[in-house]
Formats: structure tokens, C-alpha cells, sequence
């Protein structure tokens, strides 16, 4: 079907929730940075399947145990991002702008451990 089909895409975006799944962000992060590009190219912006890899991607840099500072702050400008076009494109209402909101308070949070003395 192509890098580029729409089933390509939705398979790549089930296989990051996988290893998100199974706490390999390390493996996920690569996989995101490459198709994520494709998914806006392809689906459009406001499309849910890219949203959802933008949340995935954000979500795998701030719950990286490696995650440095510089990661954390990322994430949480991606997931800033990305819940202004779901609250946009949704609603406040919808299911997945209250899960990336959440997502948002954990990634601050963390941002705020590291700043505490």
C-alpha cells in the first residue's frame, strides 16, 4: 500500500500505542518523528490519527525515564499544541482532549519535581 496510505499510517499510529503500551518510548520516539510528518501530509492536521501520534509522541518524551528537562519542556509545547487543535477540532467534551489535558497537568508536573529543590 505505501508509506504514505491511509492503513499504513493508522497501522504505524496502533504500533507506537503498542510500545507506549509496553513502556518502550525509546522505540516509539523514532517511529513518530519519521511518520508523523506523513500523517500531517497526508490526513491533514485535524485529522484524529494524527492528533492521536502527536499525543503519542508528546506522551513518549515526558514519560521516558530518561527524559531530560529539554524533553519534559517538549512535550508539554507539543501537547499544548495538540490540545488547542483537539479542543478546537472536538470539543472540551471529547474523550481524547481531557486525556491529552491530563497528559498536559502530568508532563507540568514533572517539569515542576525538577525545578523543586
Amino acid at each position: 500500500m505505501g508509506e504514505e496510505d491511509c492503513s499504513t499510517l493508522s497501522a504505524a499510529n496502533n504500533y507506537a500505542l503498542a510500545l507506549f503500551t509496553l513502556q518502550r518510548y525509546a522505540e516509539a520516539k523514532p517511529l513518530l518523528r519519521r511518520k508523523l510528518p506523513m500523517a500531517r501530509r497526508v490526513l491533514g492536521e485535524t485529522n484524529e490519527t494524527t492528533l492521536r501520534m502527536r499525543w503519542y509522541y508528546a506522551m513518549a518524551l515526558y514519560e521516558d525515564d530518561g527524559a531530560t528537562l529539554d524533553n519534559l519542556r517538549e512535550a508539554v509545547t507539543r501537547l499544548e499544541d495538540v490540545g488547542r487543535t483537539a479542543r478546537r477540532v472536538f470539543g472540551g467534551m471529547h474523550p481524547l482532549t481531557g486525556q491529552i489535558e491530563y497528559c498536559l497537568q502530568q508532563a507540568r508536573s514533572k517539569i515542576e519535581a525538577c525545578d523543586a529543590p
